[in-house]
């Protein structure tokens, strides 16, 4: 007896696969893969110079007991620096977001206004002050003023979108306000944090203004020492590499200290905002502590400019030069913001448009440069204009070159951002109707995405005009900036003459800041 076999379902029809991405035209390919070399210009330079003498030279610069002593006096002040930030960071954040703090609106602006101070008029205006402060303790005091924000900022976001449930049921199991930050606060901060003390790290470690200012030896004010006391560019090259590995390791730390702990909400809905908790009786102490933090960091180097402003008469300074650097600084950076930007668009239209190994390797080689200190990059630079380029050679080109290879991250990550905010088939609607890729690009693709193009050149603008070591080494014979002009004064001790220059780039800078400031 047989049994009959019951029908197979039937199979359920496959999904249909979502279309591919056209592949990126050679009108993009080809200038994107120019700004890609140029980008990676820098790293290949070490790596042909550090080996020039061989490897084992190279091993004996980096293995000397001064590298070592360079390596300790960096790590000390970057160690130094995050953990002050990290406090500065995460206790203001708290106040302006979670508390009833009066004014917290005013605060959360006020304690971000140091990010328009470069590090070295911070360096200036404590070291004009208090000379005794020279060295690690005045360095790590005005590196912490003017990169506290890269902590306050991601932890003040990841605090406003954190579910307060959490903390409620710990409050209603009995746990008091501060052992609730400590224990389910805290935890949920520290992917932001963390992120926020690697930047603080990589700008410390970076910087060279304030270090050179405050006389304290590190890693970029060795490699410029290198590059000056001597014709053999091997030292300087070989010291860079160490550095770059410096910044490697921390990044690669800064990964593993995230763990795999999840950190987002798993129910639906949106988080619900929390209720300000209430200071009671440390109203007063914790106003004071934000009052401490803004006199710091803001009130007290617009006093010092503004003591020296006064100090200072027409016998110390001369306006006319005053007026005469700040236009060469609006010019150069001027120049560096429109080269980086026009190198920039191919790069990023390819990288928001186009999927594929070629598009992420160029999206990846446009942000080589921004591993790299200025100094370094600017050694890059004269190496291949002394070999290659000679006629470039302490010319304005080159200076203008180094500026798109350090900031071009900046203007490639607003152009994707915006071109990604785009609507594609509006590209695709022109490219039915015959028009070839270059004429979508200029008519509908730019067009589009103007404004967050433009937000991006405004910012490579202001970081041009602050830019300070590449600067000293490529700018043009007889040519200055406000910012190596302060630099030079300041060397001397000429702080009536170096005060008009640091209130002159503070109030340039500040306007396209403020403009940046009203589009957010």
């Amino acid at each position: 007896m047989t049994t009959a076999r019951a029908p197979r379902a039937p199979r359920a029809p496959r999904a249909p696969r979502a279309p591919r991405a056209p592949r990126a035209p050679w009108v993009l390919l080809a200038p994107a893969s120019l700004t890609g070399a140029l980008a990676l210009l820098p790293l290949g330079y070490l790596a042909v110079r550090a080996l020039e003498r061989g490897f084992g030279f190279a091993w004996s610069v980096v293995t000397t007991e001064g590298t070592a002593l360079l390596l300790a006096r960096s790590l000390a002040l970057a160690a130094a620096v995050v953990l002050a930030c990290l406090l500065l960071g995460v206790s203001l954040a708290w106040l302006t977001v979670r508390t009833e703090l009066p004014g917290a609106r005013a605060w959360s602006i006020v304690v971000t206004l140091p990010l328009a101070v470069p590090s070295y008029v911070a360096a200036f205006a404590w070291l004009s002050a208090l000379p005794g402060l020279a060295g690690f303790a005045g360095s790590a005091v005005s590196l912490t003023l003017v990169s506290y924000p890269y902590v306050y900022l991601p932890v003040a976001a990841a605090l406003r979108g954190i579910d307060p449930a959490q903390e409620e049921a710990s409050r209603s199991l009995g746990l008091g306000p501060g052992r609730t930050f400590f224990r389910v606060t805290l935890p949920q901060l520290r992917p932001a944090a963390a992120g926020g003390g690697l930047l603080v790290a990589l700008y410390v470690l970076s910087d060279f203004g304030a270090v050179s200012l405050m006389r304290y030896d590190t890693f970029t004010r060795g490699i410029y020492t290198s590059y000056q006391a001597s014709f053999d560019r091997t030292p300087a090259a070989a010291l860079s590499v160490v550095l770059v590995v410096m910044t490697v390791a921390l990044v690669a730390l800064e990964t593993r200290t995230r763990g795999r702990r999840g950190h987002a909400r798993t129910g639906t809905g949106t988080a619900r905002p929390a209720v300000p908790l209430r200071l009671g009786r440390w109203t007063a102490p914790s106003l004071g502590w934000c009052a401490a933090v803004a006199a710091a960091a803001v009130v007290f180097p617009l006093a010092t400019l503004a003591y020296w402003l006064a100090t200072g008469n027409r016998s110390t300074w001369d306006p006319a030069a005053l007026v005469n650097t700040a236009g060469v600084t609006l010019g150069v950076a001027a120049a560096g913001a429109a080269l980086t930007t026009v190198l920039a668009l191919p790069v990023g239209v390819v990288a928001a448009r186009h999927r594929g190994r070629l598009p992420a390797l160029l999206e990846q080689a446009a942000y080589a440069g921004h591993a790299l200190p200025g100094i370094t990059v600017a050694l890059a630079m004269v190496f291949f204009a002394v070999r290659y380029a000679n006629p470039l050679y302490q010319e304005l080109p080159l200076l203008v070159c180094a500026y798109a290879v350090l900031f071009l991250p900046l203007a490639v990550a607003a152009t994707r951002a915006a071109v990604l905010q785009s609507p594609p088939v509006l590209e695709d609607v022109a490219r039915s109707l015959g028009r070839g890729p270059l004429r979508v690009l200029r008519s509908v693709t730019v067009p589009l995405a103007a404004p967050g193009i433009a937000a991006g050149a405004a910012l490579t603008f202001v970081v041009c005009m602050k830019e300070l070591p590449a600067t000293l080494l490529l700018r043009p014979t007889g040519m200055d900036t406000l910012a190596t002009r302060l630099w030079t004064e300041t060397g001397v001790a000429s702080y009536a003459d170096a005060a008009p220059y640091a209130a002159a780039l503070i109030l340039l800078a500040a306007v396209p800041s403020y403009l940046l400031g009203r589009r957010t």
